[in-house]
């Protein structure tokens, strides 16, 4: 599903990514870990293409992304979600059209747009806000709708960064499990953390990365 081979990624002067092989099979639920600068972010937005590698090939779901057009780079995009740290809500918009946004730039009909939406928000427990605003909600209830505006597009993938970070431990169980769930429904999922309590016990596996290197697969 996702292949690196000999990635390397570089700002500059300073590289975030070096010499990277990898590989994640369809259906895994995988952890990135490692410091602050790790990379682990680098790595999530080179497997969404929103960054290109300074060397080495990316192929995702048998496409390689250095071959590919911007379009239909941008038509792999729309099944691949990403959970970003800072929820990227848009604060004016409501739940349910924060939700709906992700497939309103695919031209699907507005009536199914509407019902996908709906199920979505009961799917993560919000159908009860999906007329209030972002700034209205807790930082868990934030996080549900940032989840399921990048499900509602049935990925193949889903991308999350740190989306635990700055959440109580009771509301981190809660998110975690309902990323277990879309995993066991056949999503792979791939979580950046550098929450070692996520870590610590769980049967997933762990990819280490110090310094822009893997260290751990």
């Amino acid at each position: 599903m996702i292949q690196f081979f000999r990635v390397s990624k570089a700002f500059g002067a300073n590289t975030a990514l070096a010499d990277i092989n990898l590989r994640i099979r369809k259906g895994e639920f995988v952890f990135i870990t490692g410091p602050s600068g790790a990379g682990k972010t680098t790595l999530l937005r080179l497997i969404f293409g929103a960054e290109q590698p300074t060397e080495g090939q990316i192929l995702i779901n048998g496409i390689n992304l250095n071959k590919i057009s911007s379009t239909k780079l941008d038509l792999l995009r729309r099944k691949i979600g990403f959970v970003f740290q800072d929820f990227k809500l848009l604060a004016r918009k409501t739940v349910l059209q924060n939700v709906a946004i992700a497939l309103e730039v695919t031209s699907e009909r507005h009536a199914i747009i509407r019902k996908k939406t709906h199920q979505m928000l009961r799917a993560v427990g919000l159908e009860t806000k999906e007329q209030s605003h972002p700034l209205q909600l807790s930082g868990g209830e934030q996080q549900r709708v940032a989840i399921a505006r990048a499900m509602i597009g049935d990925p193949l993938i889903l991308l999350a960064d740190e989306p635990t970070g700055n959440l109580d431990p009771d509301i981190t169980r809660e998110i975690m499990i309902l990323f277990r769930s879309i995993n066991l429904k056949g999503t792979t999922v791939v979580i950046a953390t550098h929450n070692r309590e996520l870590l610590r016990n769980t049967e997933q596996r762990i990819i280490a990365l110090i310094k822009g290197k893997i260290v751990h697969q």
